[in-house]
């Protein structure tokens, strides 16, 4: 390998679990922003859909994978189905379940970074293009589903930590496996651990980005 690409002696793939996990818990949240903006069951399922799959088909087209696995493995749409149908059967006392439906999607951020910045790395692809597509991979889906619904969407407004807080995770598992050279399934699990961490500190705390603004002449 050249510099910057890890070898991996034995590589982990997380295409099952973790991605499948992570898919279930975009689901929710994109079902969640169906009911929000007043949505049928149709329209809440398509969110849920873009929500739980755009990132993971940007990642697979980024890597000219063939024919993306979200499209040969019946068990990705199962997924996304029973999200859906979990936000439909819950709708009622969705306004007790925040703190839920906050660590739900930061938990997601944090598994679905891991299984892209670990994608690249089985590719064969130098750290920084892992980081990017890991990232690429977390937030993909939730740009789709703000561009579907006619939100600006949230990783481009200053405030809490969404995209940093993926980058943050993405950079510990990536740390890890290539500069501590630990297993990648503790890795892995660092990594999601610090996006899921970040994400919530940066709401307890407060902690903000701010605009780039343009000084102007007086």
């Amino acid at each position: 390998m050249g510099r910057g690409r890890p070898m991996l002696e034995h590589p982990f793939q997380t295409a099952v679990g973790f991605d499948l996990a992570a898919i279930f818990l975009f689901a929710i949240t994109g079902a969640l922003a169906g009911v929000r903006k007043g949505y049928d069951l149709v329209g809440a399922a398509v969110l849920a859909l873009v929500t739980a799959l755009a990132g993971g088909l940007l990642r697979d087209i980024l890597l000219q994978r063939g024919t993306p696995v979200l499209l040969t493995d019946g068990r990705y749409l199962s997924a996304v189905l029973l999200g859906t149908a979990a936000v439909a059967v819950a709708r009622g006392h969705l306004h007790r379940l925040r703190l839920v439906i906050l660590l739900v999607d930061a938990l997601g951020l944090g598994i679905y970074g891991v299984v892209g910045a670990q994608k690249a790395l089985a590719a064969g692809l130098p750290l920084t293009t892992a980081l990017l597509l890991g990232t690429i991979n977390a937030v993909g889906g939730g740009l789709v589903r703000d561009l579907l619904t006619g939100e600006e969407p949230l990783i481009f407004k200053p405030g809490e930590w969404y995209a940093l807080s993926s980058v943050a995770g993405c950079g510990a598992f990536l740390a890890c496996v290539a500069g501590a050279h630990l297993d990648p399934r503790p890795a892995a699990l660092v990594g999601i651990a610090v996006a899921f961490s970040t994400r919530l500190l940066s709401i307890r705390l407060g902690w903000r980005t701010g605009p780039l603004s343009v000084e102007r002449d007086a």
